[in-house]
Formats: C-alpha cells, sequence, structure tokens
C-alpha cells in the first residue's frame, strides 16, 4: 500500500523565507504518486551520507511518461551527492537523463542551490536549462545563498515547483539543517543496557552487553557521524578506539572528542562543557557514546536530538544506570519529551529509536 500524501508545510518551515511561506498553504499539494517518488530520492540521499562532507546529502531522482512503452512512469535520471560534496544530485541525475528530462519531473529532497561557486555551476540554472516541467522539492535550503532563491528561479523559468515538507527528506538532512538552523550539530545518544537499565557491572566491566549484530549497527552509525564524543570517565576507563570496524569504511573513523577539563592523549579534542559543541561548525552529526554522567549533561541541557538505546535479554541487578541523576524535579516535564520512531531486532537484542517531540522541524 503506498503511503498517504503528505502536507505542504511550508508556512511553517522555518528553513523557508517568508515570501516562500506566505504563498504555500498547508493544504495537501502532492499525492501518492509523487510521495513515492520523493521517498525513493529521500532514499537515495543515504547513499552519499557517509562521504558528502562538507555538502549535505541530497537524493534526485527525473521521472517522465513513456507513451512509447504504455508506462505513465519511469525513471530516467538517478543522483546523490558525490563524495566530497560534488557534483550535486542533481547534476548527477541531469547528466544521466540527458534529453529525456525535456518534459520530465524532477523529485529532490532540497531546493536546488542558486549560487555559483569555483566548483560547480548553480543547480537551479542547470534545471532550468534541462527543459524540466516540474519539480517536486522535500525541503528548502537554509543556506541564505539560496534560501528560497531557488525556488524562485525555476517558477521564474516556468517551472511548476512543488513544494511539500516531506519528513523522509528532512530527515535525510537532519545534521545539515540543524546545523544551519540552530548553529549546532545534531546529537545522537547511543546506549547500550540490559533490561533492568544498566550499562555495566558495578566492577565497571562492560564488554559485551549487547551482541555482535549491534555493535555491527553501531559502527555503521558510527560511519554516518562526523565527530563521536565520550566522558572522561569512559576515555580513562575503556580507552575507546571509537573507529569504524566495516569493510570499506574503514578510512571514515570520525574526528573523536571528549567531554573533560583535563589534557587528553593524542588523536582526542576535549572540550569542558556541552555547550562547547556550539563551536563546532564543520560538525553536522554528532554521536554521543558515553558514560552516565555525560548522558545527563546533554540532557540536563537539551542538547539531544535522537536516542539510540540497544537493550540486551539480560538482567544485571545493581549494575551502573545508563543516565545519572540531571535534576528532574517532577515527572510532567519528563513526559511528551520524546516520541518512538523505529523499534528493531538485532539478533538478541532490540534497537528502539527515540526522536525529540515534535520530529518537525528541524
Amino acid at each position: 500500500m503506498l503511503p498517504l500524501p503528505r502536507f505542504d508545510l511550508a508556512n511553517l518551515n522555518p528553513n523557508c523565507p517568508q515570501s516562500i511561506r506566505a504563498i504555500r498553504p498547508a493544504l495537501p499539494v502532492i499525492d501518492r504518486l509523487d510521495e513515492k517518488w520523493l521517498a525513493a530520492a529521500a532514499a537515495l540521499a543515504e547513499r552519499g551520507r557517509v562521504l558528502s562532507h562538507p555538502n549535505p546529502s541530497v537524493g534526485a531522482l527525473i521521472v517522465r511518461s513513456d507513451p512509447v512503452m504504455s508506462l505513465s512512469a519511469v525513471v530516467v535520471g538517478r543522483g546523490w551527492t558525490q563524495p566530497g560534496g560534488r557534483p550535486h544530485a542533481e547534476a548527477a541525475a541531469l547528466e544521466q537523463a540527458g534529453q529525456r528530462a525535456v518534459g520530465a519531473t524532477l523529485y529532490v529532497t532540497l531546493e536546488p542551490c542558486a549560487h555559483v561557486s569555483e566548483r560547480g555551476p548553480a543547480c537551479a540554472d542547470l534545471v532550468t536549462k534541462s527543459g524540466i516541467s516540474r519539480v517536486i522539492i522535500g525541503t528548502c535550503d537554509p543556506d541564505p545563498r539560496t534560501q528560497g532563491k531557488g525556488i524562485a528561479r525555476l517558477e521564474q523559468a516556468g517551472i511548476a515547483v512543488t513544494l511539500a515538507h516531506h519528513k523522509p527528506s528532512h530527515d535525510s538532512l537532519r545534521g545539515y539543517l540543524k546545523q544551519r538552523n540552530t548553529g549546532r550539530p545534531h546529537v545522537t545518544l547511543k546506549l547500550a543496557m540490559s533490561l533492568d537499565g544498566a550499562i555495566a557491572l558495578r566492577s565497571g566491566e562492560s564488554r559485551w552487553i549487547t551482541g555482535p549484530e549491534a555493535r555491527a549497527h553501531t559502527h555503521r552509525e558510527r560511519a554516518r557521524a562526523d565527530a563521536i564524543l565520550v566522558g572522561g570517565g569512559t576515555l580513562r576507563s575503556d580507552n575507546p578506539r571509537l573507529d569504524v570496524r566495516l569493510p570499506g569504511l574503514e578510512t571514515r573513523s570520525p574526528a573523536r572528542f571528549v567531554l573533560s577539563r583535563s589534557a587528553v592523549p593524542a588523536g582526542w579534542q576535549a572540550i569542558a562543557n556541552p555547550e562547547e559543541i556550539l563551536a563546532l561548525q564543520d560538525i553536522q552529526y554528532l554521536f554521543i557514546e558515553g558514560g552516565a554522567q555525560t548522558a545527563a549533561a546533554f540532557l540536563k541541557r537539551d542538547l539531544v536530538d535522537r536516542i539510540l538505546l540497544y537493550r540486551a535479554p539480560i538482567i544485571i541487578g545493581g549494575g551502573l544506570p545508563a543516565i545519572a541523576d540531571f535534576g528532574l524535579s517532577d515527572l510532567t516535564s519528563a513526559h511528551g519529551r520524546w516520541s518512538l520512531s523505529d523499534q528493531r531486532k538485532l539478533g538478541n537484542d532490540t534497537l528502539e529509536i527515540y526522536e525529540r517531540t515534535p520530529c518537525l522541524p528541524a
């Protein structure tokens, strides 16, 4: 069954300038087929996520009807942001489509860029010259060089533009949007615990609470991050490698940070308090791996956007807690802050993914 149509929330989207919000009513504007193609573009964006830095990974899909084959829609171009950030997704998809782009629809997760750089032309200009007749955009680009300008340039060229604030597109860009809108990285907190909420025995032993499938998933999440952070206690007791041990991604190990006021070993960078992540301008995705005091410090300051909770089917009893006390004074304020967005089995373990409520906007 195809998903329900999404709504155009441009008038609620902080990524969009007021001039765009004012003319985009909050009404359903894409049908189920458009939703399917835009979701496919978001899936393409994930292919470039690990290697597109410093640019966000965008997905683009070009679709047209094929009367000769009696097909209502056929994909003629696919693209995602290439390693190092160039070529952009739209450029890659248009190159693949060639002349078949004439009269076709472009589905793209992020507003086409409107600025020219030494690394390449503006994607909005490439689209206007391609013969594309319709563009469906997942979300506005908050970059002031493009914000609303890409859409305006397309419409001035006579292209029909639909802005559908689309959650899968938004999610594929969550780090970029968070950095642009708030000045800080998107923060994921990873917790691996027993059924009774312990991350280690009282002695501190924690290898291994979860099984190999959960640990492999953690390595994939590390590869998707720009930086990993642990607490000073974790660094001193475990001396963790925090590298990516997956075939083909061994060189993708993120930068390593530690929450500490003390001197740190070579290969690590120290930050004295959680607020210092606001200065990490080149970091879009920050992955926190503990321990309990570090988790509490970031939660207390409301600096966590996503929680990965790996739960092992074991009971420790009297072990070390996953999260230290962070001064919660009443249960009322604890409710409604997190939404379960996904749950799955990883071998014998269970992964629960929680996101801040509401998930939209950034």
